[in-house]
């Protein structure tokens, strides 16, 4: 199965997600939109999880995500734990 990213669901288009992968505040959020862009160019779901560290499953959850959610879903927001030491 191939997965794809279809950026124009959401107003957006190629260049965004690699704009927000580029200006994203927080790292995680833009590892997200680097990975989604890098399918929106035909790379492989499994090929950009090897490449980011990440398991295959984390990069189709995103993709899965953005297409259900939209771009405001690949924001990175704290879930829970200790808050960190110092800002």
């Amino acid at each position: 199965m191939v997965l794809k990213v279809s950026p124009e669901k959401w107003n957006q288009t190629r260049d965004c997600l690699l704009q927000q992968s580029i200006h994203a505040s927080h790292p995680r959020t833009r590892e997200r939109f680097s990975a989604l862009y890098q399918v929106s160019q035909g790379d492989s779901a499994s090929n950009v999880a090897k490449q980011l560290g990440r398991r295959l499953d984390t990069v189709t959850n995103w993709i899965h995500l953005y297409h259900d959610s939209g771009p405001e879903a690949m924001i990175y927001k704290r879930t829970g734990g200790r808050p960190p030491f110092a800002k």
